[in-house]
């Protein structure tokens, strides 16, 4: 599948990986065991604020969280797959927090909004640990295939 994704950052002083995002959403639309809805994708990352402010407007809760995704319209005119909004400033912590980096959490972040458009969910411990599964799985692929963001 191809697709155009529209890549962009928010979130002051912070460069958006643009072709390093595109890279990883097309190793990932190349799998053939999870499929994201067909049209355009947008990326936007951003800051703790704006997160705040998106996730109070679209799902009435206020807090700071890592990432959100939104459903696209698969409808003519012309298919939208989505948007996934990731949390710079949240991956700068947990990166760390987990042993890890914070590019390394900014990608765990993508893989999972990517997930949710692929129709994951992680609401119910079952779902979770689906979501979790299918996470390792896409980062193990992106690995094989040396994509990082």
């Amino acid at each position: 599948m191809s697709r155009a994704v529209a890549v962009v950052s928010r979130r002051k002083g912070f460069r958006a990986p643009v072709a390093a995002a595109r890279s990883v959403v097309a190793a990932l639309d190349r799998q053939r065991w999870a499929r994201c809805p067909a049209g355009d994708l947008s990326v936007a990352f951003v800051g703790d604020r704006e997160i705040a402010r998106v996730h109070a407007e679209f799902m009435d809760d206020p807090s700071v969280t890592d990432v959100i995704t939104f459903v696209g319209d698969p409808g003519p005119p012309e298919p939208f797959a989505g948007e996934i909004v990731i949390n710079v400033d949240q991956a700068r912590r947990a990166g760390p927090a987990h042993g890890s980096t914070a590019r390394a959490e900014l990608l765990l972040y993508l893989v999972h909004g990517w997930l949710h458009l692929a129709g994951y969910r992680d609401k119910t411990p079952a779902e979770a640990k689906a979501m979790r599964n299918a996470e390792a799985r896409c980062l193990a692929h992106l690995g094989r295939a040396g994509i990082r963001l």
